[in-house]
Parts: C-alpha cells; sequence; structure tokens
C-alpha cells in the first residue's frame, strides 16, 4: 500500500499538473505527447528510487546484523548488559531475564534476532521486495498519470480537456483516498477528503508553477 500510494499520488498530480500548464499553449496532440512523455519518465525515475530504498534498506539491515554478530564474540559482557537493560524497560527483574539470557548465549543466532528488533528496531526485509516495490510504484505512477491525460485523448479542445482533467484528477483521488482508508484501517470518508485536499492542494502548486513558465 506504501507503494501504491507514493506512485498514485505523484502520477495524479504531476502529469495532471504538465497538461494543464500547457492547455492554454498548445493542442491536445502536444499535449498527449508530452504527458506520455512525462509518464514514461516519470514512473521510470520513481521506479528505481523505490528500488533503491529498498536496496538501501536491505543493505543497512545486512550491515547491522554483521555488527551485531561481531559484538556477541567480541564485547559479549556489553551485549548482556544491553540485553538486561531492554528487559529491565519491560518490567523484568534481574533473575527473571537470567534464564533468558542464558537462552541468548546457548542459541547466538537467536540473540542477534532478538537485538535486531528490540535494540535497534529493525525487521529483516523481504529480499523480493526491491523489485516489488519498483514495478508496484512504475505501475501505479502510469495507472495515476493516464487518469488527467485521458480527456486530452479524446478531444481535440485543450481546454474542455483541461476541464474533464479536473474533474477526473479530482474524483480519482477521492476514490483513492477512500480505498485507501479501507486498506490502511482509516476512517475512509476522512481518507478521501484528506487525499482529495492534499492532492488538489500539491496539483494546484504545480499547475500555477507550469502556468508561469508556460
Amino acid at each position: 500500500m506504501r507503494d501504491v500510494v507514493i506512485g498514485m499520488a505523484d502520477g495524479l498530480t504531476v502529469p495532471f499538473a504538465l497538461a494543464a500548464g500547457l492547455a492554454a499553449v498548445a493542442a491536445s496532440r502536444v499535449i498527449v505527447i508530452a504527458g506520455l512523455a512525462e509518464i514514461a519518465a516519470g514512473s521510470i525515475a520513481m521506479g528505481l528510487g523505490g528500488y533503491l530504498a529498498a536496496r538501501s534498506d536491505a543493505e543497512h539491515y545486512a550491515s547491522e546484523r554483521a555488527r551485531e554478530e561481531r559484538e556477541i564474540i567480541e564485547k559479549p559482557n556489553d551485549e548482556r548488559r544491553e540485553v538486561l537493560e531492554i528487559l529491565d524497560s519491560y518490567g523484568l527483574t534481574r533473575e527473571q531475564s537470567a534464564p533468558i539470557l542464558v537462552a541468548f548465549e546457548a542459541k547466538p543466532a537467536t540473540w542477534v534476532d532478538w537485538m535486531m528488533r528490540f535494540e535497534l528496531g529493525l525487521e529483516e526485509p523481504d529480499p523480493r521486495r526491491a523489485v516489488r516495490s519498483a514495478s508496484t510504484i512504475a505501475l501505479s505512477y502510469v495507472a495515476g498519470g493516464l487518469i488527467p491525460l485521458a480527456p486530452y485523448m479524446v478531444t481535440p479542445h485543450a481546454v474542455t480537456a483541461l476541464e474533464c482533467s479536473v474533474a477526473a484528477t479530482v474524483v480519482a483521488l477521492a476514490i483513492f483516498g477512500y480505498i485507501k482508508g479501507r486498506f490502511t484501517g482509516a476512517h475512509p470518508l476522512r481518507s478521501a477528503v484528506h487525499t482529495t485536499l492534499i492532492g488538489g492542494i500539491a496539483a494546484g502548486a504545480a499547475y500555477a508553477i507550469a502556468k508561469l513558465f508556460a
């Protein structure tokens, strides 16, 4: 859902702003060509960004895990103290914590797993996440970008297409926000209004900048 939100939100706002900014000075055909080029470039850039971010998370986790594995061997007393301090924060006494520490020392891999989660707050990333994240963001960007661009594909009148594009973008933002709310557990109507307002402000700001230089 996070990757869909990133791709769809950008896909709805950036191509809309580009097309709207060109509507006053270019024909629909030119706007469609420019919009499709932007969607292609944007989806690749966003997908690559998602891939690199996921790869960075995986590399960071691997680096921190290797460090924890070394410290358990090279600095066992420090690691024992850290375990006791973490358990203290959960209200366990030293007597209650002692058997847990003994069990960790018997299973170093489990000890490392526990330290990664409770000391560093890190969960092992899915090794397939980088490719999946890149694909999800890119496809969501394309899906979102085609919505505000579609009116320019069906009418040669750029001003009329702009009016339809505004309406289509607002409706798409509201529907997207509602669905996002259902998936994330937020109130669907509140999510729809919030997404529409935020997306509308972003699209409006981008449109104003595009018009400034058009």
